[in-house]
């Protein structure tokens, strides 16, 4: 598939501004999400259907976490890959994954979310964690997902949400919108990276219409979970 014009631009944005933000990407991700980054990832990763011995993927893989999530379950004898197109998050992963003892069991290559470098029918699962945001086609990137599984896989996102509760999500949303990109400055030295997180979930779909999206592009029993008062959601479906 060759990539319409219109996405590269947005496609050089984001590869830009996480090969700056790589280094920091993790620690960040901690402490904006007040530690429960890695709660969300352990939920999304046990509605996967992986078993021991598995085969999974993660689509967008950044700093190789949520591999190392799957990685936990398909153990040692499992294999996991995680595909990225920014070099210098996968260099981190790289980093990150050579000390765990998954290191033989998570391969992480270069690849386009819409496009992905796989055969049909491959994987047991397909993760993406904190990235539909992020590519210029999310129905394409949830199709490519579902063409890569097996029947009776599933195609797994953990995204970013927009919580419903009044009062709390008043709060939220000025931390969210004023303070995540003074922290995010801090972090990194720079004001880009983390102003544009609050824009893109301003225009990211609302969690029920990312269902529809599952269900349009042909998975089946198409559902999410909404975590820590809605400002994440697990979005889940079936490859039939």
């Amino acid at each position: 598939m060759d990539i319409p014009q219109e996405y590269k631009k947005k496609e050089a944005y984001v590869h830009a501004l996480f090969s700056r933000i790589a280094h920091r990407y993790d620690l960040l991700n901690t402490v904006l999400s007040f530690n429960r980054d890695k709660y969300w990832r352990r939920f999304a990763v046990a509605q996967c259907g992986l078993k021991p011995g598995g085969y999974g993927l993660d689509v967008c893989c950044g700093t190789g976490m949520f591999a190392l999530e799957q990685a936990k379950v398909v153990g040692l004898q499992g294999r996991v890959v995680g595909v990225d197109f920014c070099e210098e998050m996968l260099a981190k992963g790289r980093e990150n994954i050579a000390r765990t003892p998954y290191r033989d069991v998570i391969e992480l290559v270069w690849g386009n979310a819409m496009n992905l470098p796989f055969p049909d029918d491959t994987f047991d699962c397909a993760t993406i964690g904190f990235a539909l945001r992020n590519v210029p086609d999310i129905t394409q990137t949830i199709r490519e997902m579902m063409r890569v599984v097996r029947p009776g896989g599933k195609v797994v996102s953990l995204e970013l949400a927009k919580p419903r509760m009044p009062g709390f999500r008043e709060v939220y949303y000025f931390y969210f919108n004023r303070l995540v990109p003074l922290i995010g400055r801090l972090g990194v030295g720079t004001s880009g990276p983390y102003s544009y997180l609050p824009n893109s979930l301003r225009v990211f779909p609302h969690q029920d219409e990312i269902r529809d999206i599952f269900t349009a592009v042909g998975l089946k029993d198409a559902h999410y979970f909404e975590l820590t008062g809605g400002i994440v959601a697990v979005h889940v479906g079936t490859k039939p």
